[in-house]
């Protein structure tokens, strides 16, 4: 089984983040998008410049990529959510599980 772990960062964060979690394998690619994001935050309505990573892992990762990502965000409450795949071009899927093995 497969994930996508989508999470939000600065700017100043993403690519750190990115290259830790491919070089310790927890997962296998990181794509990167600038996105505006709205939320509220204590009670405020917040407009942030973030970066969007979309990162592909195995199901047999994502609890430990998820506490890496907290241990290195810079976010007090980080959006952090994981999402299965279900289907996908098996070479692909075949080179994110070697990729975090």
């Amino acid at each position: 089984m497969f994930a996508v772990i989508l999470c939000t960062a600065p700017p100043t964060d993403a690519e750190r983040l990115a290259r830790t979690l491919v070089g310790e394998k927890l997962v296998a690619c990181v794509n990167t998008a600038p996105v505006n994001s709205f939320f509220k935050w204590e009670g405020k309505l917040q407009e942030e410049k973030e970066v969007l990573l979309i990162m592909k892992t195995t199901a047999a990762r994502v609890r430990e990529a998820i506490v890496r990502i907290r241990e290195l965000h810079s976010y007090q409450v980080p959006e952090i959510i994981a999402l299965p795949i279900i289907d996908g071009y098996e070479g692909y899927l075949d080179w994110v599980k070697e990729s975090v093995d």
